[in-house]
């Protein structure tokens, strides 16, 4: 019997970091900013209290984007402020007026659906590791809130580089396909810099995080066209048997 592959060790020393932040982003994207939230973002200095440290240009402007943004919110807003966040909000995550669907389905199926492929694939995921989706109905499956938890869930578990590298597969063929259309669409058509910084810096944590892994585990990232070659369902041609009809046979 083969020895199972051990976590590498930074894993080990990093993996509640991981888990911590795609909580926290999580939380972002779940709810409408309140007073309480927003003075518990200034006091933990978000996002320089995220566990995963920019690491490239394109990420110090994301994390320098959200810093300048949350600059810009005085700690106790007053209500006219909160009422243009809730507005904002609610534009991105619940009326689709922004046309930013929070949903993997939307970017990543031909006719733009909700509910498509991609959300069976991830209930089947989370089934997997034994978790579930409250109710779909209200929010499928694909929805990014559930991605970052599973993605938090899968950091605080995970013993072993297999199930590290199940992770970055996750991050290949679910939210890394689509979360750089969804920042940039929220970040040119919000009215907020909230939200703007917020999914930028969303999508760029995702990449750090799957840079991160692969070079812990030493294995290069495939390309876009890889992983999309990866995910084209193959089709099976099948024989289909000729049927003798009379008066159709060959002449002579």
């Amino acid at each position: 019997m083969s020895a199972v592959p051990p976590v590498p060790t930074f894993f080990q020393a990093a993996d509640a970091a991981i888990a911590e932040d795609a909580e926290s982003l999580a939380a972002l994207h779940d709810r409408e900013l309140t007073v309480d939230l927003i003075a518990a973002l200034h006091e933990a200095r978000f996002p320089a209290c995220l566990g995963l440290l920019p690491a490239t240009s394109e990420a110090n402007a994301a994390w320098q984007m959200m810093a300048d943004a949350l600059a810009d919110l005085p700690p106790a807003p007053d209500n006219a402020l909160l009422d243009d966040l809730a507005a904002e909000y609610a534009a991105i995550y619940l009326t689709g007026a922004l046309g930013a669907s929070p949903c993997e389905s939307v970017w990543t199926d031909d006719d733009h659906l909700v509910c498509q492929v991609a959300m069976f694939q991830l209930r089947d995921l989370y089934a997997a590791s034994g978790l579930a989706t409250p109710d779909w109905r209200l929010r499928p499956d694909d929805h990014l809130v559930l991605q970052l938890l599973y993605i938090a869930h899968v950091a605080r578990t995970a013993t072993t580089a297999d199930r590290w590298r199940a992770l970055a597969n996750m991050l290949d063929e679910h939210p890394l396909r689509w979360i750089a259309d969804f920042a940039g669409r929220v970040a040119t058509r919000s009215s907020t810099h909230f939200y703007a910084a917020l999914a930028v810096l969303t999508a760029t944590w995702l990449e750090t995080l799957r840079d991160l892994i692969a070079r812990h585990l030493g294995e290069p990232r495939p390309s876009r066209a890889e992983i999309e070659e990866r995910l084209r369902p193959t089709v099976t041609p099948v024989e289909q048997p000729v049927a003798f009809m009379p008066g159709c046979g060959p002449s002579w």
